[in-house]
């Protein structure tokens, strides 16, 4: 999770110098007539793991809720110490009146202590209002909403240098066979078809939630998360059988299990490219644009993870949810500003947050690339929050250990998925006790 938030945040911050071309959008945002009331006098506290350019556009956002109600808005950074953080303050009895988690975990276990209260009914009305069921579904914890989901995360994004399709003749793939088509045009073209970055187990982990959410479906992927079936499940095996089928193939670039994730990256975009593809989430953007050698929205582009056996268009997504600590009034209005299309359109064209909120007009999107990956978003058939994000650290988070060492090593093995199945339910029984 850490090393995650720091690669998103980073791809936040290079976002703000993306480039590309503006071009018409959907939803139906904009407009100032959000009623939010007077609060003249009153002080709320927020607090986030945005710093940096993050903190300065949701500053923003915060300052439109101050101007529209007189309320005087203090926002803090926790960084990447939200559960620490948080705690010390309820320990110390001054929790602060809004916080914006990325951890789902979190919000349940703070909504089962009592810290946090369910959301006013006029919060509610937004939330249906403006998102779909599956974020409604995220924000619930046992059939009461909790939380606002102001910022999104799309994770089922394929990153593809497009000089080197063009030079390969390769295109954008239909399904996974043509992917693996595609791949093979490229190899074929003296390059290798996909790098991996997998010297930790969080980019296996992801390889494995997309394609697993798109062979066995979204409601088989709920009970593995929960653990409600083992990882001996014949799904896992078939999804471990379908990632084995590439990673044992010759179209991934040797020595992946050596190469982290932003070398990986850089294989494809840098100066001197080895690879023409790689897959992660949208936070690939802020990769990129460090390394300087490649332009998102010209020669770095994207597609969605391919459909596998017929699967409908599906995101692994994350994101960050807010939820309130009191039901005071004032709190209660910046909650509903916040499930309003208004408030994201603040920050939105700014570049760095994609919403998954289905009301924002996407024209407000700085570029082309930032517009596609929100609409993907927004337009999932099937959406699920990533699954190691899900389940207890010890399994879903630790390096070295539980999924993430147990997807390392298949990655090094791809042809032992019983043996793989096996040491994952072993794992995950003993993280789950």
């Amino acid at each position: 999770m850490t090393i995650r938030r720091i690669w998103i945040a980073g791809a936040a911050i290079a976002a703000l110098a993306l480039t590309g071309c503006g071009s018409g959008g959907s939803g139906g945002g904009g407009g100032d007539d959000t009623a939010t009331g007077d609060f003249e006098g009153e002080s709320l506290n927020v607090v986030a793991a945005w710093s940096g350019a993050e903190q300065e556009n949701f500053e923003a956002v915060l300052d439109e809720f101050s101007k529209r109600t007189g309320a005087k808005v203090t926002y803090t950074s926790f960084g990447d110490n939200g559960p620490t953080y948080i705690q010390g303050q309820l320990e110390g009895g001054t929790p602060p009146n809004v916080a914006v988690l990325g951890q789902p975990a979190l919000m349940q276990s703070l909504a089962q202590n009592g810290d946090i209260v369910p959301v006013a009914d006029g919060v509610r009305s937004a939330v249906e209002e403006n998102y779909a069921q599956d974020w409604i579904d995220l924000g619930s914890v046992d059939g009461d909403l909790y939380g606002v989901w102001f910022k999104g995360a799309n994770k089922s994004t394929v990153w593809y240098n497009a000089d080197i399709y063009d030079e390969a003749g390769a295109t954008e793939p239909e399904d996974w066979d043509d992917f693996m088509t595609q791949l093979g045009l490229v190899s074929d073209a003296g390059y290798a078809g996909i790098s991996v970055g997998a010297d930790v187990g969080w980019p296996l982990t992801d390889w494995f939630e997309n394609v697993y959410l798109r062979t066995a479906g979204p409601e088989k992927y709920d009970q593995l998360t929960k653990h409600e079936i083992p990882w001996t499940d014949e799904s896992v095996k078939e999804a471990l059988g379908v990632l084995g089928e590439l990673w044992g193939s010759d179209l991934v670039q040797p020595g992946g299990d050596q190469r982290d994730f932003p070398t990986s990256v850089t294989e494809v975009f840098g100066s001197d490219p080895q690879a023409g593809t790689v897959f992660e989430g949208d936070f690939v953007a802020g990769n990129i644009a460090a390394d300087g050698n490649s332009t998102v929205g010209e020669n770095a582009l994207f597609y969605d993870f391919p459909s596998v056996n017929g699967s409908k268009p599906s995101v692994v997504g994350g994101g960050d949810v807010a939820v309130q600590f009191d039901d005071g009034e004032a709190t209660t209005a910046l909650m509903e500003f916040l499930a309003s299309p208004e408030a994201a359109e603040i920050w939105v064209p700014n570049g760095g947050l994609t919403s998954p909120n289905g009301a924002v007009d996407t024209s407000l999107y700085p570029d082309d690339v930032s517009r596609q990956i929100a609409e993907a978003l927004t337009g999932a058939e099937e959406l699920r929050f990533d699954m190691s994000d899900l389940t207890p650290s010890a399994f879903g988070g630790t390096p070295g250990q539980g999924f993430w060492q147990e997807m390392i090593s298949f990655y090094q093995d791809p042809s032992d998925i019983d043996g793989t199945a096996q040491r994952l339910e072993d794992a995950a029984a003993k993280a789950y006790q």
